[in-house]
């Protein structure tokens, strides 16, 4: 996930010299290609922490489930990302399939957390 990562911020570092928007700036005013290109990086990296952790946690229980639902999201964020390189905004659809991977991590996750409030609630019964 880190090497995709770095793809995504090598991509947008080469569109700040393309389009010469200087540091600190976040977003071109005149450059709708660059702020598809940064944005693109930005959305992976607030879904990011999210994905990690449901992928950790998830993964505890069900590794191979989590692994090849890790594996779809990330193929489909280079989807995304290259969908959206375009200029052309809604070409980022082209990634959505990511969320199969992101439902095939968060599952295993949601069966594991159901079972332990049911495991504490019969502990508790029995108390």
């Amino acid at each position: 996930s880190v090497f995709v990562l770095q793809w995504m911020g090598i991509n947008v570092v080469k569109a700040r010299k393309k389009y010469n928007v200087k540091y600190p700036t976040l977003y071109s005013d005149k450059e709708p290609v660059f702020n598809c290109i940064q944005r693109a990086h930005q959305n992976t990296l607030e879904v990011y922490p999210t994905f990690i952790v449901t992928l950790l946690l998830g993964g505890l229980q069900y590794p191979r489930v989590c692994a090849a639902g890790g594996l779809i999201w990330l193929v489909s964020r280079i989807f995304y990302a290259k969908g959206y390189y375009t200029g052309e905004p809604e070409k980022r659809n082209r990634g959505a399939f990511g969320y199969l991977g992101l439902l095939a991590i968060s599952a295993p996750l949601s069966l594991l957390v159901f079972v332990y409030l049911v495991t504490c609630k019969a502990a508790f019964a029995i108390l």
